[in-house]
């Protein structure tokens, strides 16, 4: 295999990346570069480090981790994006008892750097059946997600604060759809192999 198809499948796994980062720059008022390199940085980082150990752990930790991976993911995406559309009513309402979803918290991008990293770990686990650079698919699946990440959040906030979106509704909503999306590919592909 070589550098376009590992590049191909890095964008692949970066997708998800792209499309929480949309989400983290529709609830951040503005560029703050700290933030927003944080983001990205821990996206990229994650997306690298799954696949690493994928790749080191092989089959054996497959068969502990394949029955679970898909409801971590849509669990922890659900809730954010939960407490996303949640947060959104509550302003609607002018209720200040909740507490939105905060991209600028190191907790909250962790667990959403995990989350979208997950598939990268099964991609791990395949890319150890083939014959490729290990440090150099794993630097460019990192870079990749980086830069997605970066330029999703950078849309976000262009975009964003330009048509007036709502915010956090919307990014509630990616979130979500998301994990749905992990879920029922996972279930799906699943039932096909019993």
């Amino acid at each position: 295999m070589g550098t376009i198809e590992v590049f191909l499948i890095a964008l692949g796994l970066a997708m998800d990346c792209f499309a929480v980062s949309i989400a983290c720059g529709l609830v951040m008022n503005k560029f703050h570069f700290a933030p927003v390199f944080r983001i990205a940085f821990l996206f990229g980082l994650f997306q690298a480090l799954m696949p690493l150990i994928g790749w080191l752990t092989g089959k054996q930790f497959q068969e502990y981790i394949s029955h679970l991976d898909h409801w971590i993911v849509f669990g922890l995406l659900a809730f954010l994006g939960g407490r996303m559309i949640y947060a959104d009513l509550c302003k609607r309402q002018n209720r200040t008892t909740c507490r939105p979803v905060n991209p600028y918290r190191l907790r909250v991008v962790l667990g959403l750097a995990v989350a979208t990293s997950v598939d990268a770990l099964a991609a791990g686990l395949s890319l150890s059946l083939l014959k490729i650079s290990l440090w150099q698919t794993v630097l460019i699946i990192g870079v990749v997600a980086f830069v997605l990440s970066w330029l999703g959040i950078l849309l976000a906030l262009h975009y964003g604060c330009r048509f007036k979106i709502k915010a956090e509704l919307i990014g509630g909503i990616i979130l979500i759809a998301i994990g749905s999306k992990i879920l029922i590919e996972h279930l799906i592909t699943h039932s096909m192999q019993v």
